[in-house]
């Protein structure tokens, strides 16, 4: 008889990148239940229940499940997770806003189902795509290339710029978020850009759009009153990063996203001087 490795059997995630990063692990045996907004991996939606949104859940649902763990993440969860601590679930919730803690957070899924060597490994071989990249952009700049200025907009009506993790990878990829004092807070509504003028007049040389699952108009980004005049604009450098590639704080950014924005912008810095 095969005897299961240590930890939770049953396991809920209230986001994606648990579902994803327990996939990636061949642990999804102990999924349970996932968020209805999960795409990566795509077979989770067909082979696991939806039980949550992400600011609202299924109770109920998730108790009838009988879980033995539930993952959630941020602050943003806390309703869901103190109604479940009170129904006597066991939950887990991480609040990862930076790289480094997004492999905190890995290491720490990855330990809790045994597999926390599995997982070192998969984190070292994203660390050493992370140092390629780095050396591939410092190969651009010792000959000359300009970092790109970018604007990386995660939504749209209001304006509000990218969370810390996506601009600590744009800074790898080799760009510089035109905002950076805004990526170091955690909150949404913390990083709206109330006046079009001001994006305007930091002139970003890329905008990168990843609208929450909306799909990104560049012909509407060009066409917002003033913005002509911006770099990315006039030479067409207008492009989208899917949500689920880069906005969920576990492997889609670290890796997808991560090369998405490097394409992107080692494109600009070979074309530019």
């Amino acid at each position: 008889m095969t005897l299961a490795l240590p930890g939770p059997q049953r396991i809920v995630c209230l986001t994606e990148e648990t579902t994803e990063w327990l996939y990636l692990l061949g642990q999804e045996a102990r999924i349970v239940g996932i968020s209805g907004y999960t795409v990566r991996p795509r077979r989770a939606r067909e082979e696991k229940p939806k039980v949550s949104a992400f600011l609202n859940a299924k109770i109920d649902k998730i108790i009838d499940l009988q879980p033995d763990c539930v993952f959630g993440f941020s602050d943003l969860q806390a309703d869901i997770a103190a109604a479940l601590i009170r129904a006597g679930v066991q939950v887990t919730v991480f609040n990862q806003r930076s790289v480094e803690e997004v492999f905190a957070m890995l290491f720490q899924v990855a330990a809790m189902v045994g597999c926390a060597d599995q997982g070192l490994a998969r984190i070292a071989a994203i660390r050493q795509r992370f140092h390629v990249i780095r050396a591939e952009v410092a190969a651009l700049e010792a000959l000359g290339k300009r970092r790109p200025r970018v604007f990386f907009e995660e939504w749209d009506e209001p304006h509000i710029s990218g969370i810390r993790w996506v601009s600590e990878l744009l800074g790898m990829a080799g760009g510089d978020d035109v905002f950076p004092e805004l990526a170091l807070q955690p909150l949404g509504k913390d990083r709206i850009i109330a006046e079009d003028a001001e994006i305007v007049r930091r002139a970003p040389d890329i905008v990168i759009g990843s609208w929450c699952g909306k799909k990104f108009r560049p012909e509407s980004v060009a066409a917002r009153p003033g913005w002509h005049d911006v770099p990315a604009v006039r030479t067409g450098q207008l492009f989208e990063i899917k949500s689920a590639d880069i906005l969920q704080p576990g492997p889609a950014a670290l890796t997808d996203g991560l090369e998405q924005m490097h394409r992107i912008v080692r494109d600009w810095m070979m074309a530019h001087g």
